[in-house]
């Protein structure tokens, strides 16, 4: 039987859906080449902004007409799915089953039922969530290793605590037996994932980890494998402790780029939005993390528009952005989602306006991002080779530590590993290199 996946939204849904489909193929599925001739389409859904549901909505429009056509299975995901329920079902009855957030453990049931052409009965028990074993995109070198799920923090724009549920944190020996398994399927870089890693608590009895020690034991552990380089996202400012930037500064192991999420630079609108942090605390961590690790890279994510912003409240986030100067950031403008604390409030900022001050944050971005790739040219750095160049098949991609691309000639022999290259010109936002020197101990 065949399968198809359309994964939308953020990197826990990347790696979801990397572990559904390894239930998939345990069981005997083949990925299909197209939506087209699936057996079984499944939508692993996002819902952090209303524009995301409009795409699933018109997605979902097409595969109803294409039902009519011929009979396939028709699964939705992830947090559309936990938000809407059985509502999906009504607004596009050709969807079989609606899976959310908290229901993941149903998908060797739904394949039960699809596998022996019977419709599974449904029972008024509501499943756990629980962590899968492994997340890992076949052929891949670089994985995801969720470590905690769901989010406490509700700030007033975000919709995450109502679809992901309360934070649950994975049990250490789980992620330390998936950082085996792994480095032994040629994995050679991890990201940590949650949506607050730092916020990671696990306890069980008299025992407990908190995110520092985690680290601290994720960094043993990866030193005796061959993977080279741990990351970790999405970092809120007011969970990232003094303690975990000394075990990162301390680690070689974690790479040198860290997005630490701002949102905003106006404490007025970082108080609105219920951040729970200061201008001033998140410039000061930038400091101590720049003081622990002077060569590392800082990415972001930033929120224009939010209701009863004024131009001063932008120039305090243009003049944040020029004091910390990030490599890259996500920049977006307020969309009101409903059920959020910020869908009530009043002195909504008009669409034209939202869009100029947007222009301006993103103007200033490709500013800074310019002027620190440029600062780059000449020197040398190590990538990990990812795949083949998409423009010329002669050339691979790579990735720095920083979270730089690089393009360089070479064998596809070399995909996978990691190799030297020095960093001699650049085209838009992309390096290029013109030779590569493998790693004798990559």
């Amino acid at each position: 039987m065949t399968y198809f996946f359309e994964t939308y939204g953020c990197q826990m849904n990347i790696a979801e859906s990397a572990a559904l489909q390894m239930i998939l193929k345990e069981r005997g599925w083949q990925e299909a080449g197209s939506a087209e001739t699936a057996e079984l389409v499944l939508l692993n859904t996002c819902s952090v902004r209303a524009t995301a549901e409009k795409r699933v909505m018109g997605r979902l429009a097409q595969y109803q007409a294409e039902k009519r056509q011929r009979p396939f299975t028709l699964i939705v995901a992830g947090c559309m799915a936990e938000r809407l329920g059985d509502k999906l079902k009504e607004k596009i009855p050709a969807v079989d089953y609606v899976m959310g957030t908290q229901s993941r453990s149903l998908f060797p049931l739904i394949l039960d039922a699809v596998e022996s052409g019977k419709a599974l009965v449904h029972t008024d028990e509501k499943p756990a969530f629980s962590f899968s074993s492994s997340h890992l995109e076949e052929g891949q070198f670089r994985s995801f290793v969720p470590i905690m799920h769901g989010c406490n923090n509700f700030c007033s724009y975000c919709i995450v605590p109502y679809v992901r549920g309360r934070e649950i944190s994975r049990d250490p020996q789980s992620i330390v037996d998936e950082i085996h398994l792994l480095a032994d399927r040629g994995v050679r870089e991890i990201t940590l994932l949650g949506q607050n890693v730092n916020s990671y608590l696990w306890k069980q009895g008299a025992q407990s980890l908190d995110f520092p020690a985690l680290l601290e034991l994720v960094a043993t552990t990866v030193e005796q494998t061959p993977i080279r380089w741990v990351r970790f996202l999405s970092s809120h400012p007011k969970d990232l402790s003094s303690e975990a930037i000394q075990v990162m500064a301390r680690h070689r192991v974690f790479a040198r780029h860290l997005h630490l999420c701002v949102q905003h630079g106006s404490d007025r609108i970082l108080s609105a939005m219920n951040r729970r942090y200061t201008r001033g605390r998140y410039l000061e961590l930038v400091q101590e993390i720049r003081t622990a690790m002077p060569d590392i890279s800082l990415s972001t994510d930033i929120l224009i528009g939010f209701p009863g912003e004024t131009e001063e409240d932008v120039q305090e986030t243009l003049s944040l952005m020029e004091e910390v100067k990030f490599l890259y950031s996500y920049m977006y403008h307020y969309n009101p989602r409903e059920g959020t604390a910020a869908y009530e409030l009043p002195d909504r900022i008009p669409e034209p306006v939202k869009k100029e001050r947007l222009a301006r944050v993103i103007e200033l971005q490709k500013q800074h991002t310019k002027a620190q790739l440029k600062s780059r040219i000449g020197q040398k750095t190590i990538i990990l080779l990812e795949g083949i160049s998409r423009k010329n098949a002669d050339e691979l991609l790579g990735r720095t530590e920083r979270d730089e691309m690089v393009v360089v000639p070479g064998s596809p022999q070399y995909i996978g590993t990691f190799a030297e290259v020095t960093l001699s010109s650049l085209r838009g936002n992309t390096f290029h290199a013109k030779e590569l020197v493998p790693c004798r101990d990559a």
